[in-house]
Order: C-alpha cells, then sequence, then structure tokens
C-alpha cells in the first residue's frame, strides 16, 4: 500500500509516470526502449532527464505524450494532473496538447510545416486554442517571437522554415510551444542548436515564464552544464531504466551510480596534432559573399535585403580544422553551404587547384566525392525511405559504380564501425535511431568516400557529452590516418578547442576574429568573441540553477 506522504506527492505532480514501458516491433525483432520507468514532476518545478543517446530519454516522453512512432508499444500509466493519456483517444489527447502540456522537439526543421509560414503556425495554433480573432492572434504571435529574441519578429512572420537559421528555428519551436501558457512543457534538446549566448537568453526565458505560470518543466538533454543552472531535480538514464533520481545538486556533489559519475566527467578533451608547416592548400575563399532579398508584405511590395555572407575570406590545409564559431544567424551554416555550392555565392572559392564557382553541375560532380558535408539536421537529411546501410552507401553509387551491392553493403558496415555503431543495425530506418544515433550515421555517409575536405555543421550538437568525445576523438583519429581537411562549425567551445587549429569568429556574416586555437581562446580581441567566451564559461560553471 503506498504511503500517505507518496500518494500527496504523486496527486501534487503535473505529470505522473508509472512503470512505463515502451517497445518498438522491427525488421530484427523487438525493441525493448523503455522500461518501467516511474517519475514524477511537480508544478514549478524542473525535472531533467539526462542520458547518453538512446537511452530512453526522449521516447519515455512520447510514449507518455501518446506521440511514439506507429511500431511503438506502451504500457503503464502516465496522468496529467490526474488525467490518463496512456490509451486515451486521439480526440482526448487533442485537447491535452498544445494547450495544457506542449512539446519542444529536437529537430525543429522536421517539426515545423515547410508549407507553412511562421506566422501561420503560430496564428493558427494560438486562434485554435485561445479562442482569438485573427489580429489579437496576430499580435500574440509577434510577442512570443520577440520574447524568445527573434530580431525583427514582425518580419519573420513571413519567413518559411527553410529560411530560418538552425538556432531560429528552434527559437520559433519555443514560441510554439509556450504561447498557449502549458501547464507542462516537454523541451527535448531546446537549446541543442543554440550558441552559447542564445542558450543563456533562453534558458532566462523559461525560467521567467515557469515562474510566470508556475509550469513544470521536463528537459530532456545530454549537456549537463545546462542541468546544473537549470533544473532542480534530475534522472539518469541508462539502458531505458533510470539508474539515479534526486536533487540536481545532489546528485552531481555525490552521486551513487558509476555511470553517473562517467556523464558527469565526460567532456571532449585533448588537441589535436598540428599540421606539418608545408601542407598544401585545400580550400581558398575570397571575398565569398551571399546576398538576398526578403520579400515582405502583400505580393512581396516590401524588400529586405540580407548579407547572411558579406566579403569572408578562409583558407584550410590538408590535415588542419578550421572551427568557426558564432550565433545562430551569423552566417556559418550558409558559408558551408555555399563553400560547396550549394547556396549562391560570388566571389573566389577554389578547391585545390580548381574553381568552383564557374562549374557546371557535371563539372562539379566528380569534385564532390572530395569535398564532403555533415548537415547539422541529420534526421532531415536522411531519407526515412532507405535503410541505414543502403542511406551510408549512398555516395557509392555515383562515384564508384563499379562496385557490387555485396561490396557496397560491406562498405557500408565499416563506415558504421567506425562512429562506433553496429554495423548490425543497417537494415533499420532513420526513425528507429536516437537522435545523437542519426548524426553519427550521417557522418559514416560523408566518410564512407574517403574525402578530403569535409565540412561538420555541428556534427556533435545532438549528441550527449560522452558520446561527443568518442566522436571528437574518432574525427581526429580520421584525419590523422587520411590527412583530410574539415571546416568544424560549432557553438560548442569545448569541442572546438579539442577540434581545431585555427578558430574563425563570425557575427553578421563577417569574420570578426580569427587566429591560432589556443591563442584566440586565451586572448580574444574582439568584445563579440570576449562575450561568447564569457557565455561559454557561465554554461559549463556550477552556479546554483536558475
Amino acid at each position: 500500500m503506498r504511503s500517505t506522504r507518496a500518494t500527496a506527492e504523486m496527486e501534487a505532480s503535473v505529470l505522473s509516470i508509472r512503470d512505463l514501458d515502451v517497445r518498438f516491433r522491427t525488421q530484427a525483432g523487438e525493441l525493448h526502449a523503455v522500461r518501467r520507468v516511474s517519475l514524477d514532476i511537480a508544478r514549478g518545478d524542473t525535472l531533467a532527464i539526462v542520458g547518453e543517446s538512446g537511452s530512453g530519454k526522449s521516447q519515455t516522453m512520447l510514449a507518455a505524450l501518446g506521440l511514439l512512432a506507429s511500431n511503438g508499444i506502451v504500457a503503464g500509466s502516465a496522468k496529467l494532473d490526474g488525467v490518463e493519456m496512456v490509451g486515451a483517444s486521439q480526440k482526448a489527447l487533442d485537447r491535452l496538447r498544445g494547450r495544457r502540456v506542449a512539446m519542444i522537439f529536437q529537430e525543429p526543421m522536421t517539426s515545423l510545416d515547410p508549407l507553412y509560414t511562421v506566422g501561420s503556425l503560430l496564428v493558427t495554433t494560438i486562434k485554435r486554442h485561445q479562442g482569438l480573432g485573427a489580429a489579437a492572434a496576430r499580435a500574440k504571435a509577434i510577442a512570443m517571437l520577440a520574447r524568445v529574441r527573434i530580431a525583427e519578429p514582425e518580419a519573420r512572420l513571413s519567413s518559411y522554415p527553410h529560411e530560418l537559421s538552425g538556432g531560429q528555428r528552434q527559437r520559433v519551436m519555443i514560441a510554439l510551444a509556450l504561447a498557449n501558457r502549458p501547464d507542462l512543457l516537454v523541451a527535448d534538446e531546446p537549446t541543442t542548436a543554440l550558441d552559447v549566448t542564445i542558450q543563456a537568453e533562453i534558458l532566462e526565458l523559461l525560467a521567467e515564464l515557469q515562474a510566470e505560470m508556475g509550469m513544470a518543466i521536463a528537459f530532456i538533454t545530454h549537456d549537463l552544464g545546462i542541468v546544473r543552472r537549470f533544473a532542480r531535480h534530475v534522472a539518469v538514464m541508462r539502458g531505458g531504466e533510470i539508474v539515479e533520481t534526486g536533487p540536481t545538486h545532489d546528485v552531481f556533489a555525490n552521486p551513487r551510480d558509476a555511470y553517473t559519475r562517467e556523464l558527469i566527467d565526460a567532456e571532449p578533451s585533448g588537441r589535436k596534432m598540428p599540421i606539418v608547416a608545408d601542407a598544401p592548400i585545400l580550400l581558398e575563399a575570397r571575398d565569398m559573399r551571399v546576398h538576398f532579398d526578403l520579400r515582405l508584405g502583400f505580393f512581396g511590395a516590401k524588400r529586405l535585403a540580407i548579407k547572411a555572407v558579406d566579403g569572408v575570406d578562409v583558407q584550410v590545409r590538408a590535415g588542419e580544422t578550421l572551427g568557426i564559431v558564432g550565433e545562430s544567424g551569423s552566417g556559418k551554416s550558409t558559408l558551408a553551404r555555399a563553400l560547396v555550392r550549394l547556396a549562391p555565392a560570388a566571389g573566389l572559392v577554389r578547391f585545390e587547384d580548381r574553381a568552383l564557382l564557374p562549374l557546371s553541375k557535371a563539372q562539379l560532380r566528380p569534385v564532390r566525392r572530395s569535398l564532403q558535408l555533415v548537415f547539422q539536421d541529420p534526421y532531415g537529411s536522411l531519407s526515412p525511405r532507405l535503410t541505414v546501410g543502403e542511406i551510408v552507401s549512398e555516395g557509392l553509387r555515383v562515384h564508384s559504380p563499379e562496385l557490387s551491392a555485396n561490396a557496397r553493403d560491406a562498405r557500408a558496415a565499416a563506415a558504421l564501425e567506425e562512429v562506433r555503431l553496429d554495423a548490425a543495425l543497417r537494415h533499420r530506418f532513420p526513425h528507429e535511431f536516437s537522435g545523437g544515433q542519426r548524426q553519427r550515421i550521417a557522418i559514416a555517409r560523408a566518410i564512407i568516400l574517403r574525402p578530403k575536405l569535409v565540412l561538420l555543421d555541428e556534427p556533435t550538437s545532438a549528441l550527449d557529452r560522452s558520446i561527443q568525445k568518442t566522436i571528437v576523438e574518432l574525427l581526429r583519429e580520421l584525419q590523422a590516418k587520411h590527412g583530410m581537411g574539415y571546416v568544424f562549425i560549432s557553438h560548442d567551445i569545448a569541442t572546438v578547442r579539442a577540434m581545431a587549429d585555427r578558430i574563425a569568429v563570425m557575427k553578421d556574416g563577417k569574420i570578426v576574429e580569427e587566429g591560432p586555437t589556443e591563442t584566440l581562446l586565451g586572448h580574444p580581441q574582439a568584445d563579440y568573441t570576449r562575450r561568447l567566451l564569457a557565455a561559454a564559461a557561465l554554461e559549463r560553471g556550477t552556479a546554483r540553477p536558475i
């Protein structure tokens, strides 16, 4: 019989999960993802759920909210203010989701409908749940965009998701989730795509709204620095089970489980070997410019000139890593796409001895084997209709057509092993993997062609710290073995320090400072660089929860 105190705690909980069990039917058999998990989240409290990718963090909350994939099977109980959600009808869940409970998903590009503008998505959500008229809903949508620190919020109402940076899309997701003032917010890696300065602002915003509304937050993350600052309680998951729970300070100060200690101690470390003095230049860009017009208002009557990349010079030598850091929207990802001809650009881009911008698509195709890119959003770049093995070996069909199907499959298996994934998993589909696992699949797809230069756009952003450390070590190992050059884009200063020979700091489409890694991080010259480093130090610190 449950004690009186336990009963009172359960009744005070906004969300009460009991013996939650999640399984998935797969071609390889049944996968047991979550094993008899029990959790309580009190009104006004913040519970961080942490653990390695694949530990069951996201699946626990997706199951509780009735959002599992069609091949998922859930048992147990998940009550929102006493209302059972496991097994509830779609109509009943629709009344709760979006109003009483909201979720910020890990990958905003796949969660935002590409056919609708930001304004349409926000206004529709607000009107449906609050019964406001079009004008009032539009005004509230503008206010929410402003609160999540999106510049020119009224203009951004007309933007489509693909016109925003990864960080901007994540902030739109946060605005959508908070617009209806839910009782419970489930935040699944809500700051993954954001640089450290915006992370701090978003966490302050969530804390402010939580205090204002008494909102409970379930915060799923792999970033223990954020957990220290933001969460009052923490639950550590491994292999689908909870191995430790408690107040955040107690768990960090005196972890009882060895796995918890491993997570706390894990951070990318070490430094890469310096390149040889006469290493040849792989990539050189001069006066790179990516400008475009954003049309606003009815029939595009108003135009806003955007200088996404504005007069940028970069150079990468064989075996060298150039780290590029800056706030979301600073032009980092646009620069990466322009360098590999995935965005229209002006200026000079030379790869080895060839100028890339004048090349036709046919002339560019053989160059692409040596010039690969790992995208920021792995789920959006992995075909849901192909198995992982087919995805990883896809480039071989184009660039090594002489290989047999068996040979391609063997190469795919080897590439997956290189990124620390079991080769037997290659027969599964992308939706059967966690966000961190999908990121590793994307890396395997790039390295299978043994390119000379890889542009890595936030390649570790979706990974927990322990896996980040493994991936950083793997990338350094591959670089030393094959002499590849990297352009490494990230908002994570610790990871960039462990990867880069040189760092370029971008702001508003320009490089404001560049230099050797230790020199730039130890003695930054630009005020903007100093602000970035101060925010990164705060994130890694042990400050009390917000």
